[in-house]
């Protein structure tokens, strides 16, 4: 049974290694998902013009063009949760498919019931930013349009993925206030465990990177805190 709403969500998932392909299908049919398997790069694309889904499972290695790729012009087009999976562990990887719009990232050999956890997750937080009525932020020289989901810092407009949007707004909602990583996970990715610390950590680096290095301290041991002008 589906966990999010009444209404049958749809998962594209895309992966060319055929077993992994159909465990996952397998699994996410059995929580009441309706999935579509597709193998490569511009199947993938294809696939969701043509049926889009609420949801998409990435793998990152894929004939054709990659899921770095795949992702880029998916989101480009409509944007959608992605949760990407990769045989690889590099950090370059990471940070380049969270900038490309990814949510979250699962490395292989990985969970089912980890995975399946995690995409309830992105979907819960995604029916609750649509039906959201959020209030405009100014924090120091931050200005956050939840409504329209638009950034700009001392006036010239930063693009965010949706997820760096999300941490960001949780943070700007208590500048000052040291937030730990297990905090954040519980409430910006839905999370009920502390597994995914490193997925924290990687969407605040690139939040420095788009925002600059001065806007969150980091408080080792603990979590993270906006750092704004008193």
């Amino acid at each position: 049974m589906v966990g999010v709403g009444t209404v049958e969500r749809r998962v594209l998932v895309v992966e060319d290694e055929r077993v992994i392909a159909e465990a996952v299908a397998a699994r996410l049919r059995g929580e009441g998902f309706r999935v579509q398997v597709v193998g490569d790069g511009p199947g993938a694309v294809a696939a969701a013009r043509q049926d889009p889904p609420d949801v998409v499972v990435l793998d990152v290695m894929l004939p054709g063009f990659d899921g770095l790729e795949v992702c880029r012009r998916i989101q480009a087009e409509r944007p959608v949760p992605v949760l990407m999976l990769t045989a690889r562990g590099d950090e370059t990887d990471l940070l380049v498919g969270l900038a490309v719009g990814a949510d979250d990232y699962m490395a292989k050999p990985f969970s089912m019931r980890e995975l399946t956890a995690r995409v309830h997750a992105l979907l819960r937080r995604a029916s609750q930013t649509a039906a959201a009525k959020p209030e405009a932020l100014h924090v120091g020289d931050l200005e956050i349009n939840q409504a329209e989901r638009r950034v700009l810092r001392g006036g010239t407009e930063v693009h965010l993925t949706p997820t760096e949007f999300d941490l960001l707004v949780h943070l700007a909602g208590r500048p000052r206030t040291v937030l730990p990583r297990e905090r954040l996970l519980a409430d910006v990715w839905g999370w009920a465990d502390a597994s995914g610390t490193r997925t924290v950590d990687s969407h605040v680096k690139a939040l420095r990177r788009k925002l600059g290095a001065d806007l969150i301290r980091t408080v080792h041991g603990v979590g993270y805190a906006l750092e704004v002008d008193r």
